[in-house]
């Protein structure tokens, strides 16, 4: 049996990582989209070490070893572990990227930097930087600053060191040791990192604004009479963690706007330098910004924020790139049309991206419209640079509805925008709810009230697994399910009104609500399943999720395991959980798929004796979504909708290209293929979609035809 019951959280995080990385590393995969693989990668080792590592960081610093919390190990243990494991990834993420380069190269795409310029192209770096690179530009020289700059969190600065010529009286004096001047610059974030050059020969080459920055040293610096100067790449990582000030006369958009600011001073947990970079120059770095040898210092290569590659120029090589699958119609629901005329016959589900996005919006549109809709209510999380979600909601505001948002200002990372879109609504008279103290609303909602021709009330809406996001929407794969099912949309409101009066607790007919029933709920749900293997029936849960982290959670699944009931899981993230291990977790698989697409669904199955139930649900097996969020998972009562989302699931269990195995070795082994055929699960998932539409269009033809008089 294996040691351990629980894998630790933060290296199977790294892990999932480490698969994103695998992208990268995948000859089958077309270079430019590796290069956006590369960049996720980092982009997300960002958010890591702002989030995950500094919180861990302050368990350490707190003198509390924390072993109960991390499984086992203590705090000041796991951040040593973590920074190698972080080593040896960069080290790879290098090594990988210089072979994209070459390859590239093979294309007649080349990376040049100040030492390579052609002539040809010499005075169009030094125009560009002239024109947009220099206004743009912030420069502080350091010697004689009372105190060190705040250099802002995850940007990219360029440390400089000035070696001084000396002065000609000064030359006796100065021989042994030279005067040396100290600067940073920052890397402007305004201006593309990847500066395309003109053409030459049909070749393309590209700069990194870095060594624009670097050729024109001479130019930031002609004030200066030094004899060399040299510029390597520095970047600091802070603790993200918001302070939410206790001030009761402050109200919540108040207080987080204030944290959000403070942010910026968060303590540095993280310090990622080029490995190039002199020895002195960086001790007097690490000195000024007092980094300590217990901080994760990071050594790296020349250029940091690879998360810039994820914005790669594409120039025009659309054979370097996955071919873009358009989002297809749902079958029977047309954006032409009333969507609630449908919806009020059956409930309707839409996958995205396999399927269009458009009829979310579409939905909010017509609700906006329509003057027998006189109550709008929805959740919003995380939302798109220029919202249609919001536009709709304030179109359906000025249009005399009654609109409700609640709206989750403590979204990590966008507190800023929903704090922007709160303002814009409040101004259009939308009614906003800022959540509850202490739990995050993360549930994914709409219920929209509408008063039919003979006076009646008739409910309609929606329940998601995903955010309201236009943007995240192209890549995250997400279902929502359109309903008028009343008994659904009636527990839609209560959980409105759980917002509004937060010290009673609900009960619900049919949703699954988090803090109160998630965890208890399905708890029931498995413990039936236990019940019917130990009767000889057939029990199987076919779950699929982000993250899977509860210990509680994963005790319940080894329990079930244990009476025989069959598991698969299909976990994208985080897995904490120890699958295949005797006597423990024989009759459990866990996948993780990895691809084009981000896979983010939550969907539950559960085989009830051949009748399955199936949930769709913004929750994962994580502590915080069972206990610590508002989070909804939904019953699905239309068969034929339970039938898809449990296709979608078996098509994702037979992947054979983009599966990896989750172990306790965490070596992110791929599922062997053997004899089989190439199946990989994301494109077979679009094909599923386009078979069933294209058969729907064949029989509507077919019934055309049929039904076409003869002359």
């Amino acid at each position: 049996m294996s040691e351990n019951r629980y894998i630790d959280r933060e290296k199977s995080w790294l892990a999932f990582n480490a698969r994103v990385l695998q992208e990268a590393g995948d000859d089958a995969v077309p270079l430019l989209d590796r290069l956006r693989f590369l960049g996720i990668f980092s982009n997300n080792l960002d958010e890591f070490f702002r989030v995950r590592f500094a919180a861990i960081r302050r368990l350490s610093l707190s003198g509390i070893s924390g072993e109960k919390l991390l499984g086992g190990v203590s705090a000041d243990q796991l951040l040593k572990e973590i920074t190698q494991i972080v080593i040896q990834q960069q080290s790879e993420s290098l090594r990988i990227l210089s072979i994209i380069e070459k390859k590239l190269e093979a294309e007649n795409i080349f990376m040049v930097d100040e030492h390579e310029i052609a002539e040809q192209h010499k005075e169009f770096i030094k125009d560009f930087f002239i024109q947009k690179v220099s206004p743009a530009l912030v420069t502080i020289i350091l010697n004689d600053l009372a105190e060190f700059p705040l250099l802002k969190d995850t940007a990219g600065y360029l440390a400089v060191k000035l070696v001084m010529k000396p002065k000609p009286h000064d030359e006796e004096e100065t021989k042994a040791k030279k005067q040396i001047t100290y600067a940073v610059i920052e890397i402007p974030n305004t201006i593309n990192r990847f500066v395309v050059l003109p053409s030459i020969d049909d070749k393309h080459h590209i700069i990194f604004l870095d060594d624009v920055i670097r050729y024109n040293l001479h130019n930031i610096f002609n004030i200066f009479d030094y004899e060399s100067v040299s510029a390597h790449m520095i970047k600091i990582t802070r603790d993200a963690q918001l302070e939410i000030d206790s001030d009761l006369s402050k109200s919540m958009m108040e207080k987080i706007a204030t944290s959000v600011k403070d942010r910026r001073i968060g303590e540095p947990v993280r310090f990622v330098y080029d490995q190039q970079i002199g020895k002195d120059t960086l001790k007097f770095f690490l000195s000024k910004m007092h980094i300590h040898q217990s901080d994760s210092i990071i050594p790296g290569g020349r250029y940091h924020n690879r998360r810039d590659y994820m914005n790669f120029p594409n120039l025009g090589r659309y054979d370097l790139l996955y071919k873009t699958n358009e989002p297809l119609p749902v079958c029977g629901l047309s954006l032409e049309g009333s969507m609630l005329e449908k919806i009020h016959k059956k409930d309707y589900l839409i996958n995205a991206p396999y399927q269009s996005f458009s009829y979310l919006i579409k939905f909010l549109r017509e609700a906006a419209l329509d003057p027998k809709v006189t109550t709008i209510k929805i959740t919003l999380y995380r939302l798109a640079k220029n919202s249609q979600i919001i536009s709709s909601l304030i179109n359906a505001a000025k249009n005399g509805k009654k609109v409700t948002v609640q709206i989750e200002l403590q979204a990590r990372f966008d507190e800023a925008s929903n704090i922007s879109y709160a303002e814009q609504m409040q101004t259009e008279g939308i009614n906003l709810i800022f959540g509850i103290k202490g739990l995050k609303v993360h549930s994914k909602i709409c219920v929209i009230e509408r008063v039919q021709e003979d006076g009646k009330l008739q409910r309609y809406g929606f329940v998601s697994t995903g955010n309201f996001n236009e943007s995240t929407a192209k890549v995250y794969t997400d279902v929502t399910l359109f309903t008028s099912h009343d008994q659904i949309l009636k527990d839609i409101n209560k959980v409105f009104d759980f917002f509004d009066v937060n010290f009673r607790v609900y009960r619900y007919k049919h949703l699954i609500v988090s803090p109160h029933y998630t965890r208890s709920k399905f708890y029931k749900l498995i413990d039936r399943e236990i019940h019917h293997a130990q009767m000889g029936e057939p029990a199987y849960m076919k779950l699929k999720m982000n993250s899977l982290s509860d210990f509680d959670m994963i005790d319940k699944l080894y329990e079930a395991s244990r009476a025989g009931v069959k598991i698969q899981l299909q976990v994208r993230g985080i897995c904490s959980l120890v699958p295949g291990v005797p006597g423990m977790s024989e009759n459990i698989e866990a996948i993780s798929i990895v691809d084009n697409y981000l896979e983010h669904m939550r969907v539950y199955i559960f085989a009830n004796k051949g009748e399955p139930d199936v949930y769709i649900s913004s929750a994962d097996f994580m502590t915080r979504n069972l206990d610590g969020r508002v989070e909804v998972s939904c019953p699905i009562y239309d068969e034929g909708i339970k039938k898809e989302l449990i296709d979608v699931f078996d098509i994702g269990w037979q992947g054979n290209v983009k599966a990896r195995f989750h172990s306790e070795l965490l070596d992110n082994k791929y599922r062997v293929r053997g004899d089989n055929p190439v199946f990989r699960a994301q494109l077979e998932t679009y094909n599923y979609y386009r078979q069933q539409y294209e058969a729907t269009q064949e029989n509507s033809t077919l019934l055309a035809s049929e039904n076409t008089p003869i002359a």
